[in-house]
């Protein structure tokens, strides 16, 4: 299980053409440090990427707007996008947070010259009825603000479409497993720059203390890239 420490990553000293990520959330973004995994397969195609994380097990945005890094951290500026995250959001009351504190939060990102982005998560094992309302909860996040929309959870079903065994939630039913990981950090690489990589390397060597790798088994990039292209592709209106 992860803990409950706060994690950041320092971003590398930006060059000229690099794209600058922040990310804010909770264990599902810090789970097999995500950032990582997206700056590995930025690096595995040739582009820059730097990112920061403040990422603190169990908080929601609300928690991160009244305290810590998160605020001081936007107006510091020097970033292009400023990825939110969540829990699931799935009840009217959550959805309803998630949606008030995406607006306050795009704001200050404008203000510091980024574009609000919103990382769609995944409820839990035991409530798995919930992803029609998680999902409706991350779009209408992003429409309000007119940001764009990761759609990690949609990415998650279609491969599930393709493949109903793919392991993508860890043990505990929640988090995800590093397959689960990668597949989310596919969908973000290809929202952020616009296309996916034409393939996937067998083993992803990743610059973190928490996962330095993942190995594919054969077919799994065919089923990784096409799912995330598909809900990329069918949530692509939401920049």
């Amino acid at each position: 299980m992860p803990s409950d420490k706060l994690h950041a990553n320092v971003e590398q000293p930006a060059a000229q053409d690099e794209l600058r990520v922040l990310f804010i959330g909770n264990s599902q973004t810090y789970s097999n440090d995500l950032p990582a995994i997206v700056e590995a397969l930025a690096q595995a195609n040739g582009k820059r990427f730097s990112y920061h994380m403040i990422a603190q097990g169990g908080v929601s945005l609300i928690e991160h707007w009244n305290g810590g890094e998160a605020r001081p951290t936007i107006a510091r500026g020097g970033w292009d996008v400023v990825v939110l995250q969540q829990g699931p959001s799935s009840t009217p009351e959550n959805r309803a947070l998630l949606i008030d504190y995406t607006r306050r939060f795009a704001k200050e990102i404008r203000a510091a010259g980024a574009e609000p982005a919103l990382y769609m998560v995944w409820p839990e094992t035991r409530r798995f009825g919930d992803f029609d309302r998680m999902s409706d909860s991350y779009r209408l996040a992003a429409e309000a603000v007119d940001g764009i929309l990761l759609p990690a959870g949609e990415a998650w079903r279609a491969a599930w479409r393709h493949d109903p065994k793919a392991g993508f939630y860890s043990r505990d039913g929640l988090h995800p497993s590093t397959l689960g990981s990668y597949l989310t950090a596919l969908v973000i690489y290809g929202r952020l720059y616009g296309e996916l990589p034409p393939s996937l390397p067998k083993t992803l060597q990743i610059r973190s203390r928490r996962v330095s790798r993942i190995e594919l088994r054969p077919g799994q990039s065919e089923l990784l890239l096409s799912a995330a292209r598909e809900a990329n592709q069918a949530f692509g209106a939401q920049r």
